[in-house]
């Protein structure tokens, strides 16, 4: 017997599973299909296991600061296996939450491969069997999968993805990363913190390009104290296995052949949208992806899509936004997405976080902006910290104050963005940043002490006009 459902929704990552929430909260019958398990890239293979292994990381850089500090540990040892168990019994926690958040919202769970071959009709396969449901709306939010890239020689040596890298049974003693973006960095971090000899090569003029330039370049030079080696500008030709290891052929941005030896190589180029599921239908798309309107409606009436299948940010907290405005939608409630103040973090060692648009940025759109910069070396609890590298960049509109971009680099940055973009999501200005109560000793006090200076200059601007 076919089942009938109001809302199904295939794929369980953080748009779909949150998507399904809210279509049962809004009183809809309604199916979640995933093949894997719960939680999608960002819990099982993404977000959640590198941010684990991350605090490791950052634990292990404690640890080698805090001799300076007078605190000895002695020699320090790494166990791979118990890191992964811990990473491996976090990700466990999270599932049970999900599928517990599942069964409380009456909300039925397939596991099986979903293939839409109708408006109203979804395939699900497993290995046993397939069977039909029926369904009124569909929301798509199938996920993404790491690009690949035609690299000769590729196919033929052992590597790792970002999906895969937390396989690895052993800590190698050298690793080269193929791409220097978000996930490229971070994984820098995690092994270098391993006592891994790390080598980044990325074809950009400087790592994680997307964000801004000064971040970028503070990042750079971190890095490379902790001993990671950085080729930017290079392009990859080719890669060869050898006895140990693999060869990496590259072309430097002096175009002069360099080879990269190493024992384990990670590609990180970037991540391609997974379509399968809607590939009988003939939606309308925006290159690789599927195309939406603000509803998050693809252009067939009553398919809906959601999270890294149709581009834009690739965020899991986006994806999640999105899978709200769609459940709404599917369930007949009007709502629209808002793209305008999304943060983006980077958990690297230093951290940056930031919100907006740069300041590159905002003089390419014709807007008349200034940025004002404060220094962590100045902050009183980052010294405290013994963690001064980094800053907090405002950029504001010169006319009115308003806060329309914020960069900042340094301890505890990925929690302290959620402020700025407060900010900006309700249109503040940098008169208003300045007047509010920071607490003593913060790091937040950076955003503070940036605000008051653009204050003090917009004061002094305005007595002389």
């Amino acid at each position: 017997m076919t089942k009938s459902y109001d809302i199904a929704i295939i794929g369980g990552g953080p748009g779909g599973y949150v998507a399904a929430i809210r279509a049962a909260e809004l009183g809809r019958k309604t199916a979640l299909i995933e093949h894997d398990f719960l939680g999608g890239t960002c819990l099982n293979r993404g977000c959640i296991p590198s941010k684990t292994l991350l605090k490791h990381a950052e634990i292990i850089e404690s640890l080698e600061v805090a001799k300076d500090w007078g605190i000895e540990t002695g020699e320090l040892k790494l166990s791979l296996d118990k890191m992964k168990k811990r990473k491996d019994d976090v990700i466990n926690r999270l599932r049970n939450g999900i599928s517990f958040l599942m069964k409380q919202g009456n909300i039925d769970v397939y596991t099986g491969y979903g293939e839409v071959e109708s408006p109203h009709k979804i395939k699900v396969s497993t290995k046993e069997e397939n069977e039909w449901i029926e369904t009124k709306k569909i929301i798509v939010a199938t996920g993404s999968a790491p690009v690949v890239p035609p690299i000769p020689g590729l196919r033929e040596v052992n590597y790792f993805t970002s999906d895969t890298i937390f396989d690895i049974d052993t800590i190698p003693q050298t690793m080269t990363i193929i791409g220097g973006g978000v996930i490229g960095v971070e994984f820098a971090c995690i092994f270098a913190s391993l006592k891994t000899k790390v080598i980044i090569i990325e074809m950009a003029d400087r790592i994680v390009p997307s964000e801004d330039a000064d971040a970028s370049k503070l990042l750079e030079k971190v890095l490379k104290k902790k001993g990671i080696q950085i080729f930017t500008s290079t392009k990859v030709n080719s890669v060869e296995k050898k006895s140990l290891g693999t060869n990496i052929i590259c072309t430097d941005k002096k175009g002069n052949e360099m080879v990269v030896q190493s024992d384990e190589l990670i590609v990180s180029v970037g991540r391609r949208p997974n379509t399968e599921a809607v590939s009988t239908l003939n939606l309308k798309m925006e290159g690789p992806f599927i195309k939406v309107n603000e509803k998050m409606e693809t252009s067939i009436s009553g398919i809906y899509a959601v999270g890294d299948v149709v581009g834009g940010f690739q965020l899991a907290h986006v994806a999640s936004a999105e899978g709200i405005v769609a459940a709404n939608n599917a369930s007949g409630e009007v709502d629209t997405i808002d793209y305008n103040v999304v943060p983006r973090c980077i958990y690297t060692l230093p951290e940056i976080a930031s919100v907006g648009i740069t300041e590159k940025e905002a003089m390419e759109k014709g807007l008349s902006v200034s940025s004002e910069k404060f220094e962590h070396v100045g902050n009183g609890k980052a010294l405290a910290l013994g963690d001064t590298v980094g800053f907090t960049k405002i950029v504001y509109d010169k006319k009115y104050g308003e806060i329309i971009g914020v960069t900042m680099v340094g301890p505890h940055v990925t929690e302290m963005i959620s402020e700025a973009s407060a900010f900006m999501y309700l249109e503040g200005t940098v008169e208003e940043a300045a007047k509010m109560i920071h607490p003593h000793p913060t790091v937040t006090e950076t955003f503070y002490e940036a605000a008051q200076k653009i204050a003090n200059k917009l004061r002094k601007t305005t007595v002389k006009g």
